[in-house]
């Protein structure tokens, strides 16, 4: 399976495609930063996302796509932009007819980790130890939207593996 991977921002937004044959084989197809200009008006930056998310669809035609959840905050327009932005790249996978999963930053987190509250350095270790990558993967957007890939990844074994009983 192929999973893009995509930590959704406003300024940055990360992505990184992961295949992965059995659950514990991980491999990094590619990874990167869409960076957009701040002088650019939002609606081109969220155009830029679409594009370059729906670009990334088309070459590595993953089988789904996965997401972080947008977290709480307390500057409005920053959680308003940074859910556009989410949008913008649901419907590049949405368009491309693909499935679209989304994870809680906390559940991420202790899918890599071992704990809801690690910070960003720790969830960037982990991901290169998986990945086997010898040195940090920046800027840290990028190393979030592979470990939501991760994240999806363990989380798709594990239900092949354990399936829910529907009663």
């Amino acid at each position: 399976m192929i999973i893009l991977g995509i930590d959704p921002g406003s300024a940055i937004t990360g992505y990184g495609v992961v295949r992965s044959d059995k659950p514990s084989d991980l491999e990094c197809l590619s990874f990167g930063s869409i960076r957009l200009s701040r002088l650019e008006q939002f609606p081109e930056r969220l155009k830029k996302i679409y594009d370059d998310i729906f670009s990334l669809i088309e070459e590595y035609e993953p089988d789904c796509i996965a997401l972080e959840d947008i977290f709480y905050s307390r500057n409005i327009k920053s959680a308003l932009q940074l859910g556009q932005a989410r949008g913008a790249a649901i419907l590049a996978g949405i368009n491309n007819n693909k499935d679209v999963a989304t994870y809680a930053p906390k559940e991420v987190k202790q899918a890599l980790t071992g704990s809801g509250s690690a910070s960003k350095e720790q969830v960037q270790m982990m991901v290169m130890r998986l990945l086997a990558f010898d040195r940090p993967i920046k800027p840290l957007d990028v190393s979030d939207a592979l470990a939501v890939a991760i994240c999806h990844i363990n989380r798709t074994w594990t239900s092949v593996r354990y399936p829910q009983t529907v009663i």
